[in-house]
């Protein structure tokens, strides 16, 4: 399962790519918003540190001509930008027409299995399912994602599950039992990934003993 980093702070960006852990970026205008700067100028910065993996820049415009207009100037920005369009007619026309192009496409706000289906056909690079959001109303968002996994493997569907809206440890766990691709993580979430109580036990045991041993290299 790859990992993307799922924030606009270049800090947080470059102190989680020392660790070997983030294999993209995902943005989207409220993530940018919360960091006060400009939202290309931003995207541009992020591009110029995460040169390989994918960098999420989602567009603004809801109907089809400004999906283009504005997905063409991200476009433009670098060569790893996924243009990201929202699960609507107007955002899965916008998906065709940029996979068409050879642009990466990351369909957003993905709630149902049919919707999947859609962004499949359109040629999205990822469908990003948002399994935080389905539970807090009830509904189950790992159930999401078994089912749009089963439905690409039935038809050898090229496009990424990209599990979004995570919460907790646990929902990346299940998820990489039920076969998706990504996560996308806040920093908070990678961080927790690393903890564990019986490591910090096991780990303060061994300094301890070191420590009775009088030595040191």
């Amino acid at each position: 399962m790859k990992f993307f980093v799922d924030t606009a702070d270049i800090k947080e960006i470059e102190s989680l790519l020392d660790t070997g852990m983030v294999d993209g970026v995902t943005t989207n205008p409220s993530l940018i918003a919360q960091t006060g700067r400009d939202f290309i100028q931003t995207i541009k910065e992020i591009t110029k540190i995460v040169t390989e993996g994918p960098v999420s820049a989602e567009v603004t415009a809801l109907d089809f001509d400004n999906m283009k207009r504005q997905g063409e100037i991200l476009a433009g920005i670098a060569d790893n930008i996924a243009i990201k369009v929202p699960l609507t007619v107007d955002g899965l026309r916008a998906c065709k027409y940029f996979a068409d192009q050879g642009t990466m496409v990351n369909v957003t706000l993905c709630f149902s299995a049919a919707q999947a289906l859609l962004a499949a056909k359109a040629g999205a690079a990822f469908i990003s399912p948002f399994v935080g959001r389905l539970d807090d109303i009830g509904q189950d968002g790992l159930g999401l994602i078994e089912e749009i996994c089963l439905i690409y493997a039935q038809y050898d569907f090229p496009t990424e599950v990209l599990v979004a809206s995570v919460r907790s440890p646990l929902h990346i766990t299940e998820a990489a039992k039920l076969g998706a691709d990504v996560a996308t993580l806040p920093p908070k979430v990678i961080r927790q990934l690393y903890n564990h109580p019986l490591t910090d036990k096991g780990l303060d045991a061994f300094m301890a003993d070191w420590a009775k041993t009088g030595q040191s290299f």
